[in-house]
Parts: structure tokens; C-alpha cells; sequence
């Protein structure tokens, strides 16, 4: 990376930390743009710039969210079954307490709870994250039968994914700590799981097929 892209770099995560500290202090809707531009010391344009929308400030890593899922069947390992990654992915970022599977504090997870705003960008994040992963899975099944079946399988899975973040966030707000909660959701992940099984077949040479 060169000096240039640095900064931008450096800029763009001053900001984003500016933001997160006022939204949570004051709430998203009651923190303007000028704030945030004051407390980073830059231009409101500035601002805009690296943010077109307010809600990518305090969802900053979207792109990651929106994307993750999608990822992990487009790069798993050679004869790797979409859902084994899947599975692998998901397991290793519970493990890690990840902010981008809902690992985001209490404090955080509060003003997101807290805010209409951010909870209906939350949703729409979750249907992108779902339309991706139907792509990624039509792409690993091409002559899939009935053509149907990848956008199925990604509506089951998109909606095992939706409760697991929520009752990461819920724990969270509930004050268990993240030690607790991944130990907590462990034995529910594996209870998903099952039921997926059970929902989309266990046959090792399907393209959908669950192999967790």
C-alpha cells in the first residue's frame, strides 16, 4: 500500500472511529454529519466522501457482511462442499468473536437496537447477504434441478445466519460476555445445523448438499 492509499486509509478509519464514539454517546439519529466532521477534524464533504450514507458509519464493515458469506463458498478449497465451508467459516468466526457475525459489545449492539434507522439497514444488509450467497451457490451448481434450488438452499441457510447474529446480539445485550455467549452458541449452531441437514438433504455429491 502506498503513502497515499495509507492515509486515505488512516482518514477513513479516524472518521469511522469518530462516528462509532458519538453515535454511542448521543444515539445515530441525534448525531449529525457536521459532528462527526468536527470531532474528525475534517470537512463534512470529507465525510460524505468516504460515507455516502450515514448508516455506513456505524455499519462500517458492510461490504465484509454483505460479502462473507458468498466468500466462503467462492473460495473454498478444491472438492470442498459449499456447506462444509460454510460451516468451517461460520465455526471460526464464532471462535474469533467476530463483529461481523454480531460480536459487536454491548454498547454497540445497544445503539443499533436503539435506532430504527440502523436495525432497517441491518435487514437490507441481511437480504444482500442472502442474494449473494444464492449467486455464489447458482454459480457452484450450474445445471442445478429445478433452477430454483440455490436461491432455496441460500433462504435457508440466510435465515439460520439471521438467527444466529440476533442471539449474539441479544446475549449480548442480556450481559454475557464473549466467552459465554460462544460457548452458548455452540451447541445451537450444531442444532441449526441438523435441521439444515435435514432441510436440504446430506447427499455428499450434491452441489447444495449440507456437510457441516
Amino acid at each position: 500500500m502506498g503513502l497515499r492509499e495509507s492515509k486515505k486509509q488512516e482518514t477513513r478509519q479516524l472518521i469511522s472511529d469518530c462516528a462509532t464514539r458519538l453515535f454511542i454517546e448521543q444515539g445515530f439519529e441525534q448525531t449529525t454529519i457536521a459532528e462527526i466532521a468536527a470531532a474528525a477534524r475534517v470537512a463534512k464533504k470529507t465525510v460524505t466522501n468516504y460515507f455516502p450514507r450515514k448508516e455506513d458509519l456505524a455499519l462500517d464493515h458492510h461490504d465484509a457482511f454483505t460479502e462473507g458469506l458468498a466468500r466462503a463458498v467462492a473460495e473454498r478449497a478444491a472438492g470442498e462442499e459449499p456447506l462444509t465451508a460454510l460451516g468451517r467459516t461460520f465455526r471460526g468466526a464464532l471462535l474469533a468473536h467476530d463483529p461481523v457475525v454480531g460480536f459487536t459489545g454491548p454498547a454497540f449492539a445497544r445503539m443499533v437496537a436503539d435506532s430504527s434507522t440502523l436495525t432497517a439497514r441491518l435487514r437490507e444488509l441481511h437480504d444482500r447477504r442472502e442474494e449473494a450467497l444464492a449467486e455464489a451457490l447458482a454459480a457452484a451448481a450450474p445445471d442445478a434441478e429445478p433452477p430454483i434450488a440455490p436461491r432455496a438452499a441460500a433462504a435457508l441457510i440466510a435465515a439460520a445466519d439471521r438467527l444466529l447474529f440476533r442471539r449474539i446480539q441479544e446475549l449480548t445485550l442480556a450481559g454475557r460476555t464473549d466467552d459465554q455467549i460462544e460457548a452458548m452458541l455452540i451447541p445451537e449452531a450444531d442444532h441449526l445445523r441438523t435441521l439444515l441437514g435435514a432441510a436440504l438433504g446430506t447427499h455428499g455429491d450434491h452441489p447444495t448438499a449440507v456437510a457441516w
